[in-house]
């Protein structure tokens, strides 16, 4: 279909989900034209890709072998790295903060917060450990960096060290939401019961503004689960 019109990624994607609704979710996971088979085992993986090329031999569609990676135990998808212990944070995109000195300017901070939204799920109440940089960005006396920023900096790295590994729900498993309120944000993980250990599944956060701040705990509360449902619903 001819790229460059207004809706073609998501009419793209909608012919895609159609077209694998028998195996997305289940072996197969699909974002336009990345495609991702998955398998607990080698003789499991090869059924797998049975389905899958059959699946595109009748929907005529083709693959690019100079771009297709098969038998891998972990790689690369949509910016993450996918293994069988979880999905773990991009180690560039961990680098890439580790080696940054200490901004001085907003342009210099305006490419450290971009850095950290891109690993936001990994984050444990990233809007809490990353508010003094989003302040800075927000006033009107931009330039100065300060020591709350480098100790948030400096803290930040330290966490980035040692990031969380997400894991992928159990099918049928009962999930456990946390959610975290105070005066400047709400948060929340989502964690699967695995063996009695709870793993994270994802971290969102929320920075709140002039006038959410003023709500009372309860209505904050209820903007976390809100903020939680809109990121964690399938699109439509």
């Amino acid at each position: 279909m001819p790229f460059g019109l207004k809706n073609a990624g998501a009419t793209y994607q909608r012919m895609i989900d159609a077209v694998f609704k028998e195996q997305k979710g289940k072996n197969l996971e699909a974002y336009v034209d990345d495609i991702l088979v998955k398998s607990r085992t080698l003789e499991g993986h090869l059924n797998d890709l049975r389905k899958t090329f059959s699946t595109l031999r009748r929907f005529n569609l083709k693959l690019n072998p100079a771009k297709c990676t098969f038998g891998a135990a972990s790689g690369k998808f949509l910016g993450y790295l996918v293994s069988v212990r979880g999905i773990e944070a991009n180690p560039d995109k961990i680098s890439a903060i580790l080696s940054m000195p200490s901004p001085r300017t907003t342009k210099e901070v305006q490419k450290l917060t971009g850095r950290i939204n891109s690993l936001g799920r990994f984050i444990s109440k990233v809007g809490d450990r990353c508010l003094p940089f989003f302040r800075y960005l927000r006033s009107k006396k931009r330039g100065q960096w300060t020591s709350d920023c480098e100790t948030a900096f400096s803290e930040l790295k330290k966490y980035l060290t040692s990031a969380p590994i997400l894991v992928a729900p159990t099918i049928g498993a009962v999930l456990s939401l946390y959610l975290g309120v105070s005066d400047t944000t709400v948060s929340a993980v989502l964690v699967d019961d695995i063996k009695g250990i709870q793993h994270p599944i994802f971290y969102i956060s929320h920075i709140l503004l002039n006038v959410e701040s003023r709500y009372l705990t309860l209505e904050k509360l209820a903007l976390d689960l809100l903020e939680e449902a809109v990121r964690r619903s399938p699109p439509a």
